[in-house]
């Protein structure tokens, strides 16, 4: 009994080892490579399979996904003889698990020394400059190489990407020294376009400036000039609708005498002897003008007639002061002239005028002269 009851445990315990080594599930993106009896027979697809118990056995369980693999850092030489560090990340995908398996023992690895190989060829073609601004030439380069070799293989390489170059230590501190040297010639420039358009803002501004304070002149002299004129026509006009008569006139040109003699720039005033017949003969001139174009007084004015002879005659008086005060400075300046000898020949004395002379009627003047 004991013997059967272990035998039958026996037969349970092949029958349950046959049973699994039977049936295969294989699980999806996954394909197994069998062999039966140390030969390739099939490749198992994902699901359920049925083998040869003890005869069919799973050589390799191939991932059919893709794959990321980075590998280490790899020193390089440039061109230019400088020893960088490069660091890469793999994309792949086994299309033939059975190529993959029988054609290469380790396409891992196979793949990471070809890519380094193919790396190493590229780098040494580019300077350290070329290299840092060529991933992407570089990238399509090993992408090239390596999905050419590893096609036999079973394997297709999808994408290559370099994820670093690392210079040395001290060309990296030349570099930072020629990029900070580059922005500040950048800043400088910047700076100087920016104030040569300052100035050639600020230029134009006064140029604009000049140019309205110019014209602002312009119109303000043409507006005074007008105004001017405006002011002589009217007074002009007044003038002439006043009528005023001769002794107006005269009266007028006494005020003006003390205003005259009284100027800055007047050093020395030579006082003719005759300054009343002068004046007579001024009042006797605009007289006759005034006769020769009808210069009556109005009835207006004619009332007045009256204090207009008393002003004049005080203006006469204080005009007759001043010639006389002028004709004395006249003699004290030829004297010191002379060195204190007053010559023979000097200006004669003016004769006493009456206030009243210079306001009466010329014609009186004249038959008393």
């Amino acid at each position: 009994m004991e013997f059967a009851a272990i035998l039958l445990i026996a037969v349970a315990v092949i029958a349950v080892v046959t049973l699994a080594k039977a049936v295969r599930i294989v699980p999806q993106q996954r394909q197994d490579v069998v062999e039966r009896l140390g030969r390739y027979k099939r490749t198992l697809n994902p699901g359920l399979n049925l083998l040869v118990p003890y005869v069919d056995s799973v050589r390799t369980k191939v991932d059919m996904r893709e794959q990321v693999v980075s590998f280490p850092p790899q020193p390089v030489i440039t061109s230019d003889n400088l020893v960088v560090s490069i660091d890469t990340v793999l994309y792949y995908k086994v299309v033939d698990s059975v190529r993959a398996t029988y054609e290469i023992s380790n396409f891992i690895q196979a793949i990471e020394q070809l890519t380094v190989t193919t790396l190493r060829n590229v780098i040494g073609s580019l300077d350290l400059e070329r290299a840092l601004t060529s991933r992407e030439e570089i990238n399509r380069h090993l992408s090239g190489v390596l999905d050419e070799t590893t096609g036999r293989w079973g394997i297709k390489v999808t994408r290559v990407e370099i994820k670093a170059i690392e210079p040395p230590p001290s060309i990296r501190d030349s570099m930072e020294k020629q990029m900070r040297a580059e922005r500040d010639r950048r800043a400088a420039i910047l700076n100087a376009e920016g104030l040569k358009q300052s100035q050639i803002l600020t230029a134009e501004g006064e140029k604009q400036a000049a140019v309205l304070r110019a014209d602002g002149d312009r119109q303000a002299r043409i507006l005074q000039a007008e105004g001017q004129a405006k002011a002589i026509r009217t007074v002009f006009d007044a003038i002439h609708q006043a009528n005023p008569s001769q002794k107006v006139l005269a009266y007028q040109y006494l005020q003006a005498l003390p205003q005259i003699a009284n100027g800055s720039a007047n050093k020395v005033w030579i006082v003719p002897a005759e300054l009343t017949k002068a004046l007579e003969g001024m009042g006797g001139a605009l007289g006759g003008l005034a006769n020769m174009v009808g210069d009556v007084p109005s009835p207006e004015v004619s009332q007045g007639a009256g204090d207009v002879e008393r002003e004049a005659a005080e203006a006469a008086q204080a005009a007759a002061s001043a010639a006389q005060e002028i004709h004395d400075e006249v003699r004290v300046a030829e004297a010191q002239t002379t060195g204190g000898n007053v010559p023979q020949q000097s200006l004669p004395a003016p004769e006493p005028v009456s206030p009243e002379s210079l306001v009466n009627d010329p014609s009186d003047q004249r038959e008393r002269g």
